[in-house]
């Protein structure tokens, strides 16, 4: 280990980028009053292959629009969501940017950034931290959006079997498995005490300066072992009793899974098992069980009339189960608690466009404000990580800065 001590000074010299004191969620006057004892829950869900634009946006803003055919299953619980047109993540590529819905950077350009392509999803689990049994829940159909990355860069493999996330929720591990797991954590926090001790002696080679990364640096080493201390308490505490039957392993259509993985999450919510949760419908999803072409086919839609009414039914599906979510939500008394991010890092599929992304909140307690319209114009766009900054604020977060945010999301700009 005594090689550590001569570890890349960049690796502790991480620029942190400038703290901007702007307040969160200008636009949203608070709505529902909500107990400030209420713990804040994220729920985010991107699709790999967008949302057609004719499909998705309204025509007119405001609160009076007339609902899209995606939009029309939502319908129930339009006052309590809004709808976004115009907002970018700054990316291009198609298919290979849709990994940047939640980050606004892709990871192969990360490497300029303080956090990396840290996704909105695990920036609000480090702030639950070991609050709950999990810091977040990552739930998908196979083949995936790769939605989902950590402040390394690491990518958050989403857990595509239901069973699997109701066993790992509901099901108290035997003995045997606890006692593995509380090795394998013993390990990780010896490993923790060789990289304390290593950046201490770095420590008397640096400047005042890089003292006081490293010493940020170490900071951020106590609270992995706190984590660490936590999650061994977690081992020993009983898991909630679910009130649906145990989902068991078997063949499904993935359109059960679906609204498997949507009931999962709500009941993860209910019980306080974890505060962040996302799911991700990507190119494996098979469209085949509507009795229709393939998914990614009818995305590449060339503008036929016949592929447009198809992606109507996938996208009006998608959004029937986000509105049914919402409804369990509702009758838990957990929405105006949980904020919802829904949407896509691809707008139109068929032109593999990355811009005017199909996104929309829901709850949280805000006062929404319908079919909202962003600047459409290139250069006074409003980036979309200007919305997920304010997002962690909401959660209560206190950083400045989110990915290629220029500040909070504000009257100011969206004009």
């Amino acid at each position: 280990m005594n090689k550590m001590t001569n570890l890349s000074r960049r690796r502790f010299l991480q620029g942190t980028g400038i703290a901007l004191s702007l307040p969160a969620f200008e636009s949203f006057a608070a709505g529902t009053a909500t107990d400030d004892k209420s713990p804040k829950r994220l729920v985010c869900v991107g699709n790999h292959l967008g949302f057609y634009p004719g499909n998705f946006f309204p025509q007119a803003g405001g609160k009076d629009y007339v609902p899209t055919s995606t939009l029309k299953p939502l319908e129930t619980h339009r006052d309590d969501m809004t709808v976004f047109s115009h907002l970018d993540h700054g990316l291009n590529g198609g298919h290979k940017a849709v990994q940047g819905f939640l980050t606004s950077i892709k990871k192969e350009e990360s490497a300029g950034f303080p956090e990396k392509n840290i996704s909105l999803d695990q920036a609000a689990a480090e702030h639950v931290g070991s609050s709950t049994r999990f810091p977040s829940i990552n739930t998908g159909i196979t083949g995936g959006t790769d939605m989902c990355w950590t402040r390394a860069g690491v990518h958050v493999p989403p857990v595509s079997n239901p069973a699997t996330l109701f066993r790992g929720l509901f099901v108290n591990s035997p003995q045997g498995e606890r006692e593995a797991e509380r090795t394998r954590l013993k390990h990780r926090s010896s490993v923790l005490d060789a990289l304390r001790d290593s950046a201490s002696a770095l420590n008397r080679t640096l400047n005042t300066a890089d003292r006081h990364k490293l010493d940020q640096y170490l900071t951020s080493v106590r609270d992995v072992e706190r984590r660490l201390q936590m999650s061994k308490e977690w081992l020993n505490r009983p898991k909630p009793e679910p009130s649906i039957d145990e989902v068991l392993d078997e063949e499904r259509q993935h359109i059960d899974e679906v609204a498997l993985f949507y009931d999962l999450m709500a009941l993860a919510l209910q019980t306080d098992s974890t505060r962040v949760a996302t799911l991700e419908t990507g190119l494996g999803f098979r469209t085949a069980e509507l009795d229709l072409g393939s998914y990614h086919g009818l995305s590449h839609h060339s503008k036929s009339e016949d592929r447009i009414g198809q992606l109507q039914i996938v996208e009006a599906f998608l959004t029937t189960k986000l509105s049914n979510f919402i409804s369990q939500l509702k009758e838990a008394q957990i929405f105006d608690n949980t904020l919802i991010v829904f949407g896509s890092g691809m707008s139109d599929g068929s032109t593999h466009s990355n811009r005017n992304l199909p996104v929309l909140i829901a709850g949280g307690g805000l006062k929404h404000q319908g079919h909202l319209v962003c600047p459409a114009e290139q250069h006074k766009r409003v980036p979309l990580s200007n919305l997920y900054l304010s997002v962690l604020h909401w959660f209560g977060t206190e950083t400045g800065r989110f990915g290629r945010s220029t500040g909070t999301f504000s009257p100011m700009e969206i004009g």
